[in-house]
């Protein structure tokens, strides 16, 4: 049975983290309008980059069980602050169903962070535990 766990925590990890790789790549390419948009919500263009790392790096951190724990719980924070800088203009198309959907990644990250990477993952390589 365990190794069924890790199996399924392994397709987990690998199917979680795509929005977020896809997304902090194409943040990337769209770097001005990117940070255009998220001073318009009054976040500042400074945070852009560590976004992008947070999305892509945090994203491919996770897809290989690197720090999981950890940036499963940066990813829930974050996560919960864009459904709520972002998204909770309910009056907008669309944004009450991309906040749900940001509630549920961050509830999906939450278990990850404390059912932790399993068995295929680089921190058991490393032995890491947190």
């Amino acid at each position: 049975m365990k190794k069924l766990d890790d199996s399924a925590i392994l397709v987990a990890r690998i199917l979680m983290p795509i929005l977020f790789i896809v997304a902090g790549f194409g943040k990337i390419g769209g770097y001005a309008a990117t940070q255009q948009y998220m001073e318009a919500m009054g976040v500042p263009g400074f945070m852009l980059p560590l976004t992008i790392l947070l999305e892509f790096g945090g994203g491919l951190a996770i897809l290989f069980g690197l720090l999981t724990r950890s940036v499963a719980l940066i990813t829930v924070v974050f996560t919960l602050l864009t459904a709520f800088i972002f998204h909770s203009d309910f009056a907008q198309a669309g944004n009450q169903i991309n906040f749900m959907k940001n509630l549920t990644i961050a509830g999906g990250y939450l278990l990850l962070a404390v059912q932790g990477p399993g068995y295929f993952s680089i921190d058991r390589i490393l032995n890491k535990k947190w």
